[in-house]
């Protein structure tokens, strides 16, 4: 049996549809909110719906949303869009990297995972069975107490390291994983670590072709992408319009360099939107239609130049991969 778990029930993998596979719809992650970084706080309501329904006004249907506890998602808001929108989201349960760790924990959150100090102090001084007991629980109750549960499983590492905590979720989300079957997700901080990361979940015995890798494209290395498909686990370039980075010309070529490898089945798009300024009806940027409305044509157009089929392509990047690489198989 497969399912794909949203906020709103679980559906079958074939409804999931057209699908941004990272975004952040509402959050104000405690780390940014401590340091007086408004532009990376998503906590207008309005504004973000607002988002989400220009992505529906062009066809979109699904959006993963890759908000973990650590970085200060607001369930009910997000569940509300959903329902008021019609888009299926699909929530995350687990951890991002580990500065983030440093940030006190709310009065909210306390009462859900405990009277510790901080999101670090929780990790260390709680067992990895009792963390996977909690991942568990927001996979098969609801997230922080509430009854949207996770659709996905997720542990992140910084940039070219692992730190002895991060490694620690890393077997946690693994864990939750094999009890769970929820599919699993990975940041890696600048694209990086993602084989070091394989590492630690092939000693748990996961199989990668449950695991997609987030932010592969902020390190644009063929062959160090090649290296990770091999294992069959999901690439996502999630930076689309990021040109702070890259020009989109980056993306493409490395895209286009997995399909020419054989690995178009195991590639993911989106845009990780998660500042202010990413947004275009809270501060007028290139906003949640930017992928599907102009970068999609572009990527068509150059793919058959090349002599691809480009509207295929499209059609597995965010229909047909996201439909398996988030499904429960049970």
């Amino acid at each position: 049996m497969s399912f794909i778990r949203t906020f709103l029930g679980d559906i079958k993998a074939e409804s999931l549809g057209f699908t941004y596979s990272h975004e952040h719809i509402i959050c104000r992650p405690p780390y940014w909110v401590e340091k007086g970084e408004d532009d990376l706080l998503l906590d207008d309501y309005t504004s973000s719906k607002k988002d989400v329904l220009d992505f529906k006004h062009l066809g979109g249907q699904s959006m993963v949303d890759a908000t973990a506890i650590d970085y200060g998602r607001d369930v009910q808001g997000v569940a509300k869009i959903s329902q008021e929108t019609g888009i299926q989201i699909v929530g995350t349960a687990g951890f991002n990297k580990s500065f983030l760790w440093e940030a006190k924990l709310t009065p909210a959150l306390r009462q859900v995972i405990g009277e510790f100090t901080t999101f670090g102090q929780w990790i260390e001084q709680t067992s990895i069975r009792k963390l996977t007991d909690h991942v568990i629980s927001e996979v098969e109750m609801g997230l922080e107490g509430t009854s949207f549960k996770a659709g996905q499983v997720k542990f992140g590492t910084g940039y070219n390291r692992i730190t002895p905590l991060e490694e620690k979720t890393i077997r946690v989300i693994a864990r939750a994983h094999h009890e769970t079957k929820a599919p699993v997700h990975s940041h890696t901080e600048a694209g990086t670590m993602a084989l070091e990361q394989i590492e630690i979940l092939k000693s748990e015995g996961i199989d990668l072709q449950h695991v997609s890798f987030g932010h592969m494209d902020r390190n644009p290395d063929p062959f160090y992408h090649e290296q990770v498909a091999r294992t069959g686990a999901f690439l996502s370039f999630d930076g689309i319009g990021k040109i702070k980075y890259y020009p989109e010309s980056t993306r493409i070529n490395g895209i286009l360099h997995l399909v020419n490898k054989g690995y178009e089945d195991q590639i993911l798009i989106s845009g990780d939107t998660a500042r202010k300024s990413y947004y275009k009806h809270y501060d007028h940027g290139l906003g949640l239609n930017y992928i599907i409305g102009k970068w999609i044509p572009r990527f068509i157009e150059e793919a058959n130049q090349r002599g691809y089929d480009g509207e295929t392509l499209i059609h597995k990047f965010f229909v047909t991969n996201p439909a398996r690489c988030f499904s429960f198989k049970k």
